[in-house]
């Protein structure tokens, strides 16, 4: 996608309990290749006072991966067996300012969330999937046209039953609600309350 283009975004997310190494081998076993290596992502989502973007479905998230800051707009979802929503996404050079502009606008920080991201996918199918390391377990997500999504998650031995079309900001929301002693934000801290049963990325 182009920058500042808009599409639609079609995915689901899978837990994956056996961990991100089981996952790369099963993979890379069903013919796709590393595209995007291994990288943290930190999203800051934003949010007026009264939680009005929440509220309506939508979604203002400044993204952090390597030296690259992206602003993404998501709109309403459809959450079916697959989750989809229009998407927007452009770079900014200088996420500080852009910061400043969403502060004079009314726009307040929210929930913070981090990942490993690494990316895979094959040159002759639409889609791609990523591991997703989280501090709540790994979970991997496949993003393209819905046929692709059903088609590639039997390829690896996963059953549409096992579907996600969470945001992980909900997915954290049920965590904590079984961990009240978990932080704020879904980010990696060195505090044994926030183990899984991975081994920290």
């Amino acid at each position: 996608m182009a920058a500042g283009d808009a599409y639609i975004e079609i995915e689901v997310k899978i837990r994956f309990p056996q961990g991100a190494a089981e996952a790369r081998s099963l993979i890379e076993s069903r013919g796709y290749r590393l595209k995007e290596d291994r990288i943290l992502e930190s999203d800051q989502l934003y949010d007026r006072p009264d939680g009005a973007l929440r509220a309506s479905d939508q979604l203002l998230r400044l993204r952090r991966s390597g030296t690259q800051s992206i602003v993404t707009y998501k709109g309403p979802g459809r959450r079916e067996r697959h989750k989809s929503r229009e998407e927007i996404e452009f770079e900014v050079s200088d996420p500080g300012s852009f910061e400043r502009v969403l502060d004079r606008l009314g726009y307040r920080p929210r929930f913070r969330y981090e990942k490993y991201r690494t990316k895979f996918g094959n040159e002759s199918e639409p889609g791609f999937i990523t591991i997703d390391e989280t501090p709540v377990g790994v979970f991997l997500e496949l993003e393209g046209p819905a046929e692709w999504i059903d088609l590639t998650a039997a390829k690896l031995g996963l059953s549409e039953t096992e579907y996600l079309t969470q945001s992980y900001a909900s997915v954290y929301a049920e965590y904590r609600r079984t961990h009240p002693d978990a932080p704020e934000n879904m980010i990696f801290v060195p505090s044994a309350l926030f183990r899984t049963s991975e081994k920290e990325p």
